[in-house]
This record gives structure tokens, sequence and C-alpha cells, in this order.
């Protein structure tokens, strides 16, 4: 991972931290998708939490200098995703992110679609 993507996941965590992130997971994808070269996983108590941890994401990775080419799911407040181009940001309720449990699908492998939840050689 180079400097610059250092630098944004090392303020996307602090701003985190800064408004009492839960379970702030980093994981280095560069070897695992061309899309982003980390991401990072977050759980917010509430609804509120999780937008105003996203917010802050988005807020402070700005005033650093770097772009933010997205933000998704601020309606609702149980997922919230900061596109940072390299960084890719997830805020979660902790329902929602159990569900989902990106740590597992991300964490090593190319992720795979199995519609059924089971290896190939069980079905």
């Amino acid at each position: 991972m180079n400097e610059h993507i250092q630098q944004m996941r090392d303020v996307a965590v602090a701003a985190l931290e800064d408004i009492k992130g839960k379970e702030i997971l980093v994981l280095d994808t560069t070897q695992l998708t061309d899309l982003f070269d980390c991401m990072i996983v977050a759980t917010g108590e509430s609804n509120r939490q999780v937008r105003a941890l996203a917010n802050n994401v988005s807020v402070e990775l700005k005033a650093k200098g770097f772009e933010i080419v997205s933000t998704e799911g601020e309606d609702s407040g149980e997922w919230v995703l900061v596109d940072a181009g390299s960084v890719v940001v997830h805020v979660m309720l902790p329902a929602v992110r159990d569900y989902y449990d990106l740590e597992q699908l991300w964490g090593g492998q190319k992720p795979t679609f199995n519609p059924l939840g089971k290896s190939w050689s069980a079905v």
C-alpha cells in the first residue's frame, strides 16, 4: 500500500474513532481487486451514529484534500458507504454487519458467488 493510501486510511480510521466507532477493521484488498486498495469496516450503535460516523469520515478526508467519489445509504442509516476511490469505508449497524459479514467475504480470498451458500462439491 502506498503512502497516499496509508494517509487516507489513517484519516478515515481517526475520524471513526473520534465518533466512537466500534470494531474498526482495516482490510488490504490490493491483492483481491483492482477497484480499491483498502476497505474499512466499522460499527455504529444507532442509525444516527452510523450516519455521523460516515459523515465525519467524509468531512475529515475532504479537509485533508482527499476526494470523495460518492456516499450511499445516508437515508436509512443502517449501512452507509463512503467511497474515496482507493479507500472504501463501510459503516453499519451490528445486525447488518453480522448479516453481510464483509470481513469474511473480503478476508483474504477473491469473492465468489455461490447462491446455495455451500461449496459446489456439496451440491
